[in-house]
């Protein structure tokens, strides 16, 4: 497990940046914490690092946002106004996850059980000063990123 500290906005989006230039296609990463904790900001960081120009904003309505630059497909999910799992059937949920993409999940405890396992599980709470990123690897994939996090 891997705790860090981001004492700012700019601190989340800049990590955010980071893992976004080393994580390979086909990862799993789910986005915990309560409202308000950085979620979308830590997604916001890390669309930007990959180049997407474009207003970025969460799919709190829609579920899902695709996204495909620099060769890579990114489905950024938000599930916080999902009542219950069995909706992510009628947006073809198992097809996002069959092509070879990087899937950024918000709130995934309300996609249970029809979401595959996470690679890796951050999970975001407010610190003092900023908030407190924990992020934990949940497979072989994970792992490995989690080894160059500097």
């Amino acid at each position: 497990m891997k705790i860090k500290h981001l004492a700012t906005e700019k601190d989340t989006t800049d990590f955010a940046a980071q893992l976004a230039t080393i994580i390979p296609s086909s990862t799993i990463i789910f986005l915990e914490g309560s409202l308000g904790a950085g979620k979308t900001t830590f997604t916001r960081g890390f669309l930007r690092a990959l180049g997407v120009t474009s207003k970025i904003k969460s799919p709190t309505y829609t579920l899902v946002e695709p996204y495909e630059i620099a060769g890579k497909k990114i489905f950024h999910f938000d599930l916080y106004r999902l009542v219950d799992a069995n909706e992510l059937e009628q947006i073809g949920i198992r097809d996002y996850f069959a092509q070879e993409a990087i899937c950024i999940i918000e709130w995934p405890e309300k996609g249970s059980p029809l979401l595959p396992a996470a690679d890796i599980v951050c999970h975001i709470t407010f610190a003092a000063s900023g908030r407190k990123l924990s992020m934990q690897a949940t497979s072989e994939k994970g792992e490995q990123i989690l080894q160059r996090i500097t």
